[in-house]
């Protein structure tokens, strides 16, 4: 691929300059705390608030670290997701509208190389996010609640990973076929949409991309089967090669409707 280092450091400079490297990692590590400390600390909350009869007292089952850490992923899987994505989602098409895409269509360069480098970059952010999510998570975890297998902490984390890809995946490849608008409702139908009727109707299948988020969570507690598992990650991973190669394929053909 043409040029790719030379767009990899582009893609990697632009990103530090405009702080995706610590606001979007700070904003999950945000996430991944919330839910140990909320948990925790729930009656002294209530008691703060005020309003609270005398007496009262609630009923908190007793959690295991590995619910704390499938109660975040459920953060990510909203507000995570929603501000990655957002922030992404027009990687792409707004280079293309503001002719920036322009400077670099006349170089020597291929497709693949500046979608593969938006990529690399979107990932390593993604990476670093969801690490200091899981991160933030495990230490008040393990201080209030205890810890969890490090083998079990590795294959939740893969396994969302994996998933946050096929997110990029879409999202980039949305980009590169429309523009910024339709990209963004095209993106947000597939992911937050399909997730939502996964959830409604997925009792009549096993086997999906948008049931693999939990499925890392099935795994540490030792009640996933197996063939649901790979079958899910390998069709996820199928999926998201199929979405790389259409983003680049679209951006190739969109080229001309770049603004001059």
């Amino acid at each position: 691929m043409r040029g790719f280092s030379v767009l990899l450091k582009k893609e990697f400079r632009e990103a530090w300059r405009s702080w995706k490297f610590l606001w979007i990692p700070l904003v999950f590590a945000l996430l991944g705390m919330s839910d140990p400390l909320t948990n925790y600390y729930m009656m002294d909350i209530l008691n703060a608030v005020g309003n609270v009869p005398e007496g009262f007292e609630m009923l908190v089952p007793e959690l295991m670290p590995v619910d704390l850490i499938q109660a975040s992923i459920g953060q990510f899987q909203t507000i995570g997701l929603l501000v990655m994505m957002a922030t992404f989602v027009g990687i792409i098409s707004k280079e293309r509208a503001s002719g920036m895409a322009t400077l670099l269509y006349v170089r020597p360069i291929s497709f693949g190389a500046y979608f593969m480098s938006k990529f690399i970059v979107m990932s390593s952010v993604g990476f670093v996010s969801i690490l200091a999510g899981f991160a933030a998570n495990i230490y008040y975890t393990s201080i209030l609640y205890g810890t969890l297998e490090v083998g079990s902490l590795f294959a939740i984390f893969f396994t969302y990973y994996v998933w946050l890809l096929f997110v990029i995946a879409v999202t980039l490849m949305m980009s590169a076929s429309f523009k910024t608008i339709i990209a963004t409702t095209c993106a947000f139908t597939v992911i937050f949409v399909g997730q939502i009727v996964d959830m409604i109707v997925g009792l009549f299948w096993t086997i999906s991309p948008w049931k693999l988020a939990s499925y890392g969570t099935l795994l540490a507690r030792g009640t996933m089967a197996m063939s649901d598992y790979w079958w899910s990650l390998i069709i996820t991973v199928a999926l998201t090669m199929l979405c790389i190669s259409i983003g680049i394929v679209m951006m190739k053909k969109n080229a001309p409707m770049t603004k001059i």
